[in-house]
């Protein structure tokens, strides 16, 4: 059996159409983010963030911060 081989554009192109139909635009925007990939150095970028912080202080920002969401 010979199997036509699409362009992968083609097939993409259609899989999208198909999820938009089935799950909606949000949910196959959802479904897709699982799959990009980020960039950066997050943990390059947290060390200097958060360098001067003790665990202490950011439990307790982080409890404030809840608070004001609360309200």
């Amino acid at each position: 059996m010979v199997m036509d081989t699409r362009p992968l554009a083609e097939i993409t192109q259609e899989a999208l159409q198909i999820l938009y139909r089935e799950m909606g635009v949000v949910n196959t925007v959802r479904f897709l983010n699982q799959f990009t990939t980020g960039y950066g150095d997050y943990t390059a970028e947290r060390d200097e963030m958060f360098a001067d912080a003790t665990v202490q202080e950011l439990v307790v920002e982080i409890r404030q911060r809840r608070e004001v969401q609360k309200k």
